[in-house]
């Protein structure tokens, strides 16, 4: 009987000093997981949103780059943390396309993240360096068939997104193209830059700038629909009917973040997203800001595992 009380009385203080925390949460500088190179679509989403985040936060928000692994030097360490607050994560679609690919993650992204919003969805394009002899898809599939694993392609790293979605490329149009992996989307567009590679497909926002200044040649973008920073870009389901490749963005604290934390982050997020300025500035940059509840972004993830799971299956990736 003392036990159970014991128990009762325990769970009770456990739940008052929860709340008491939430209640004063934030009083020190969150520090946000970014588990990419520098230059990245992370940084570029992140940079102006920190600061609208620290002004509704009353903190300051350091973001800290962790690469490697694909995302997932960045997760652990975020996995691994005290669930307070104060360490949290931006992650991308890498997270449970993880799952498929890496059987020791050293975490489980579905029971060791807890998901608190979606922030963006980020549209990508297929590029290639203006010497690359391709100048639409139509070319890009005529000259893969005709010189098959001939053609190479960066990525920010071997599971990302970006990789994945030239994988569903080939499955989709019978073509078969080398991949040669980088630390990071900063990196790999370099490597496009200096004619390390003929192509990518990587965040607009990426390489926005090198192909207004006419340093990449867009071919298309992997929306369903045109950009509307880029109208005159064709799609590549125009060609390839259906083909779609989104890459999200979206803020995760370590397993077993407390609700009221959870839901401050959440409607800050949410805040931040639909401020005129900040939501004009992310659109202009190749973002389409999109929230949503904690639940919803479960079942995302959860929607994403499957079908990503799919792809690995079909392309037969292995990674150990």
């Amino acid at each position: 009987m003392k036990i159970i009380i014991y128990r009762v009385l325990l769970g009770i203080f456990m739940a008052i000093t929860f709340e008491v925390f939430a209640n004063e949460y934030p009083n020190k500088p969150i520090h946000i997981i970014i588990p990419f190179a520098p230059g990245g679509g992370a940084d570029v989403l992140m940079r102006p949103l920190s600061v609208k985040l620290t002004e509704l936060l009353g903190q300051p928000i350091i973001l800290d780059n962790k690469p490697g692994a694909n995302g997932n030097i960045g997760a652990l360490f975020t996995a691994k943390s005290n669930p307070d607050g104060y360490t949290l994560l931006v992650g991308n679609s890498s997270i449970p396309i993880s799952i498929s690919l890496y059987p020791n993650l050293g975490y489980d992204p579905l029971k060791d993240l807890t998901p608190v919003s979606l922030i963006t969805i980020a549209p990508s394009t297929l590029v290639t360096n203006p010497a690359f002899p391709v100048k639409s898809v139509s070319d890009l599939i005529r000259l893969a068939k005709a010189k098959p694993g001939v053609l190479n392609y960066g990525s920010a790293g071997s599971g990302s997104t970006p990789h994945l979605g030239m994988e569903m490329l080939g499955l989709a149009t019978g073509t078969k193209f080398t991949h040669i992996p980088y630390k990071g989307s900063g990196p790999a567009v370099t490597a496009l830059l200096g004619g390390e590679v003929d192509l990518l497909i990587t965040n607009t926002s990426t390489i926005l700038s090198q192909v207004q200044g006419k340093k990449l040649n867009p071919i298309a973008v992997t929306s369903l629909n045109r950009s509307p920073i880029m109208p005159d870009i064709p799609t590549i389901a125009e060609t390839v009917p259906g083909f779609e490749v989104k890459t999200w963005y979206g803020l995760f604290g370590p397993a077993n973040l407390p609700r009221d934390v959870i839901k401050k982050l959440n409607a800050a997020i949410t805040e931040a997203i639909r401020t005129p300025e900040i939501k004009e500035q992310l659109i202009r940059g190749g973002y389409e800001p999109q929230t949503t509840s904690p639940e919803g972004f479960i079942q995302l993830m959860k929607e994403d595992v499957i079908n990503w799971g799919k792809v690995v299956k079909a392309s037969n990736i292995q990674i150990d």
